[in-house]
């Protein structure tokens, strides 16, 4: 109990503070080791009497950080923290569990659902959607060249079925609200301090939440974003992926969907596949056109496969409802499209950063109102940062959670500056039938790159083209198509930088190629690996010759 007392002295001594840092990382490690043992240490330093005066001294003196040891307060009517996080998203919970694991006494504001936009309207709703979708095409489609038989009856023939899309929405809400406990509960666990309300700037560095006043050395902004919606006549007409998940719960017969990214191609061969007509509006030739062409064809080719009109070349330019209560949607290039029951926008995201009250700060946006950030996740004011989908670097989960604790890792773990997150080479899946799975760079992206000096030339394309064995006993051709594998290499020993592929199981082969490429990995690597049989992942181990000038050239075919 004595060293408790010292260790308590060294703890408010601004003097030791400035000049003992190797030393004040032993107290954080001990204030960390106290708040998840004091109850148990308590027990000890009394005797086995339990929380005796001493001991209830101990645990909340276990509960409280450096931020307030200082007895003297200038003003109490200001809460202090060690970080202060705005946005209980992806970024935001992973920062701040890692901060709190290393002692720092957190604070977290969330207005909404724990999770942010991946768990409750995004990433893991859509994965169950597709799911849905992928066993509506087996059972439908595939089961009876597999000898199954079943649904036959007066109302279903040829293994025909039934979908209720609010038992399916009833269980995958109970699975969110589950996730949304479990993010509760790690937080709370690591004594991060939670609050449902919202929070903004009052001045550069004081936050404001239902009238009380915080304040912190660290404030991390990761609010994420919101599905925009263009100024257009008929915009109230307009549902979003937020709307899509939140509300719907009757399949609408005949859908429009604008867009042509990630949620658009997703959500359109969802319902799609579950019995909607579906009709996709894309202002170019293809959809994800920031993709490798090979990625373009491919998904254009899978969308009209499954049945999904793609309608390219069109820029909506009004919605309008009809007499019949359906909706029409007028082109600015004047052709007319109508008799839609619902109509779904995908045409990116938005900041959501017009409530924080940055106009209070020195924290400059640009000129979509994103929050740009340096290669250490800083904005332009010292001590206040920004992660995930709101400095508008990569807007993916997984990159929002890893760079969130690599910043917790290097300012409250004292890792330096070398601990940083690197946005290069980041592996990532789009969920159509069948999905894509894609890292590092295009071939028309290398190409550029070639030519201007910056990767040794000359690049090597190696792809492969071919059916997957799962469609071995299907004898109905339209049902089959194609899976396309390409690798992309550079220099004269061909190390890979790109890989991508639009294929049955293409999600989940991704992850292990992703590892190789990270480390550098060349053609030879993949060629010294032992295929794995029958596979489709091991085609990319087995491609021998590269693509030459008068090889084929997959692109997108209006018959398949």
């Amino acid at each position: 109990f004595t060293y408790l007392c010292v260790v308590f002295q060294i703890d408010h001594c601004p003097h030791w503070m400035q000049t003992a840092p190797a030393s004040m990382k032993f107290t954080r490690l001990f204030v960390a080791f106290a708040r998840r043992n004091s109850r148990r240490m308590t027990t000890v330093i009394v005797g086995g009497t339990g929380l005796s005066a001493a001991g209830r001294h101990f645990y909340r003196f276990s509960q409280r950080s450096m931020a307030t040891a200082a007895p003297n307060d200038a003003d109490s009517k200001v809460a202090k923290y060690d970080l202060i996080v705005i946005g209980g998203g992806s970024a935001g919970i992973a920062s701040a569990k890692r901060a709190a694991s290393y002692g720092a006494k957190v604070k977290l504001f969330e207005c909404k659902r724990y999770g942010g936009t991946c768990v409750n309207v995004g990433c893991v709703p859509k994965k169950l959607m597709w799911t849905a979708s992928n066993i509506a095409s087996i059972v439908g489609d595939h089961s009876k060249y597999y000898g199954f038989t079943f649904g036959n009856n007066l109302m279903h023939n040829n293994n025909k079925f039934d979908f209720d899309l609010r038992v399916l929405k009833t269980h995958r809400d109970d699975y969110v609200k589950f996730l949304n406990g479990i993010y509760e509960r790690g937080l709370n666990k690591l004594d991060v301090d939670c609050e449902k309300s919202v929070a903004k700037f009052v001045d550069k560095n004081v936050i404001e939440a239902d009238g009380k006043l915080y304040t912190a050395p660290n404030i991390l902004i990761a609010v994420g974003g919101f599905p925009y919606i263009p100024d257009i006549p008929g915009r109230e007409y307009v549902k979003t992926s937020d709307d899509f998940f939140n509300e719907l719960d009757a399949l609408p017969k005949k859908v429009a969907v604008v867009g042509a990214g990630y949620i658009a191609v997703e959500l359109a061969q969802v319902m799609q596949g579950l019995g909607s007509d579906v009709s996709l509006f894309i202002r170019g030739d293809h959809p994800l056109r920031k993709f490798d062409t090979m990625i373009q064809h491919g998904v254009h080719n899978a969308l009209a496969h499954s049945g999904v009109t793609v309608v390219p070349h069109t820029n909506v330019g009004e919605i309008e409802k009809q007499s019949n209560q359906k909706f029409s949607l007028k082109a600015k290039q004047g052709d007319l499209y109508k008799d839609f029951d619902y109509v779904l926008y995908a045409i990116g995201r938005g900041p959501l950063a017009e409530d924080l009250g940055l106009d209070k700060t020195d924290v400059k946006q640009d000129q979509r109102n994103w929050i740009p950030t340096n290669e250490y996740e800083e904005t332009s004011q010292k001590g206040i940062y920004a992660i995930g989908d709101i400095n508008n670097k990569v807007a993916l989960t997984p990159v929002a959670i890893r760079a969130g604790r690599i910043w917790a890792d290097r300012i409250f773990g004292g890792q330096g500056k070398e601990c940083k997150c690197d946005y290069s080479n980041i592996p990532t899946v789009i969920f159509t039938e069948p999905p894509v799975g894609t890292i590092g760079l295009s071939e028309q992206e290398v190409k550029a790159k070639v030519e201007n000096g910056e990767l040794p030339g000359p690049m090597t394309v190696y792809e492969s083209h071919f059916r997957n064995l799962m469609y071995g006993v299907i004898q109905d051709e339209s049902l089959k198509i194609r899976t396309h594998m390409k690798l992309i290499c550079v220099g004269a020993n061909e190390k890979v930088v790109g890989l991508h592929m639009i294929g049955e199981g293409c999600d989940e082969m991704l992850q292990g190629f992703g590892v190789a490429i990270k480390m550098g990995a060349t053609k030879a690597d993949f060629d010294s690996s032992v295929a794995i049989h029958p596979t489709a992942s091991e085609e990319l181990v087995t491609m021998k010759d590269p693509r030459g000038d008068d090889t084929f050239v997959y692109e997108y075919q209006s018959k398949l």
